[in-house]
């Protein structure tokens, strides 16, 4: 779904051009607040590009926050958060059709899919992955790639839509790319069920990966998920080369934050997966940025060859 808009900023009158940057610096809050490894990740893209990126984050968020507890301890029952959910997908679609929005995290994002060329074969999948949130509490194999897919795989192609569309029919193998993109996104959402067990099942009462109880959770099931998601981060490794040179070092550093929080989980013992948050360091943080900058961090780290059971 390709919508032409016009980007160049002298070409939009001055009102419009205030509302679309109050707009961006809207969305560019929610990611500062929310997350710090996005946040530094996206930092390391030219300034178009990371508005875009700032702007596909602030309505997952949003979202994502309806579903995930302010909604509810303002007051709403499940069916009024169905209602809120239903209204900012309509919303979403209607000012992607319309380049407008009183909402200015929509009208943000709007300009993103507009300028880039995606639409509802992207935001759909994602808002039925968040209304399951308000229908399921455990889910089959079958819900959970489904699950999978529309949160957080279609927002890697969100992103990769934002990287790639100046360059118009790309040269690289946009296939590879696309497998690429779904990979890393699908890392980064079981990463976060892996490191989230507790708040998830407690908190929330869910449990996202099919077949597993927090109650009974062993070393055997940790390493199982660990490899899981290790797979699809070697995956989306073998991809990065192939993204456009603006955006390399920012997937990169993406990458390298959830692979080292993927193996902090695997030296983790299962015992404390289910009561502890694992997190990666800020000051980690800031050494693995230095390193994607210097061009020495790795695409590859410690978690397939990590000792099962091993301490943290």
């Amino acid at each position: 779904m390709t919508h032409s808009t016009t980007t160049a900023t002298g070409s939009r009158p001055a009102r419009l051009q205030l509302y679309d940057a109050t707009a961006e610096a809207a969305s560019g809050v929610v990611i500062d607040r929310y997350s710090t490894s996005f946040g530094l990740a996206s930092r390391m893209l030219s300034r178009d590009t990371r508005e875009h990126i700032r702007n596909v984050y602030a309505l997952v968020r949003v979202a994502d926050e309806v579903v995930d507890g302010p909604a509810t301890e303002a007051g709403l029952d499940r069916e009024l958060a169905r209602t809120v959910l239903d209204e900012l997908e309509a919303d979403t679609e209607r000012a992607i059709a319309l380049g407008f929005s009183v909402n200015p995290v929509v009208h943000a994002f709007a300009r993103t899919a507009r300028t880039t060329g995606f639409g509802a074969e992207l935001t759909a999948p994602f808002f039925a992955s968040m209304r399951m949130d308000l229908e399921r509490t455990e889910h089959d194999d079958a819900s959970f790639d489904a699950y999978v897919y529309g949160s957080a795989e279609v927002v890697g192609l969100m992103c990769l839509r934002a990287f790639v569309y100046r360059a118009g029919r790309p040269t690289f193998d946009q296939a590879e790319l696309v497998a690429g993109a779904r990979a890393l996104g699908a890392a980064f959402q079981k990463v976060n069920f892996l490191r989230d067990l507790h708040a998830d099942f407690e908190v929330l009462g869910r449990s996202y990966f099919p077949g597993v109880d927090i109650r009974s959770f062993d070393e055997a099931t940790k390493d199982r998920l660990v490899a899981d998601v290790q797979a699809d981060l070697d995956h989306a490794a073998r991809t990065i080369r192939l993204l456009p040179a603006d955006a390399r070092n920012a997937v990169g550093l993406a990458h390298a934050l959830f692979q080292e929080l993927n193996d902090r989980l695997a030296r983790t013992p299962a015992t404390r997966l289910v009561t502890t948050r694992v997190r990666v360091p800020n000051p980690v943080k800031v050494r693995l940025a230095a390193q994607v900058l210097a061009g020495r961090a790795p695409l590859r780290s410690r978690a397939t060859t990590h000792r099962p059971g091993g301490s943290s």
